[in-house]
């Protein structure tokens, strides 16, 4: 997958178009991701030994890889993914509209 844990994406598809954020997992076997503050779902939950009352909290729900593109490091706006050797020889993850490097 060309996303990983910690990248910074913009939803580009459903409830939550438009919002950015962290990506928190990536789920491969689904490919699906959580992306922070983004697809949030309401959770009822039982009184518990750590929420001693219950209640109702908000969390973010998983969303298919291909609803989110990566924000480019130089422009700031979303771009595609390209693969590319660095000078070590090791495969790096470049932006597809400015040539920059993903670290």
């Amino acid at each position: 997958m060309k996303i990983r844990k910690g990248d910074l994406v913009k939803v580009i598809a459903g409830d939550s178009k438009g919002s950015q954020g962290k990506v928190l997992e990536v789920i491969t076997a689904t490919s699906r991701i959580l992306v922070e503050g983004a697809n949030m779902v309401s959770k009822h939950t039982k009184p518990n030994a750590t929420s001693p009352n219950g209640g109702i909290i908000k969390q973010e729900a998983a969303l298919h890889i291909s609803n989110v593109m990566l924000i480019d490091p130089k422009s700031g706006k979303p771009t595609r993914v390209g693969r590319t050797k660095n000078e070590a020889g090791k495969l790096v993850r470049v932006a597809k509209i400015s040539g920059e490097e993903i670290k």
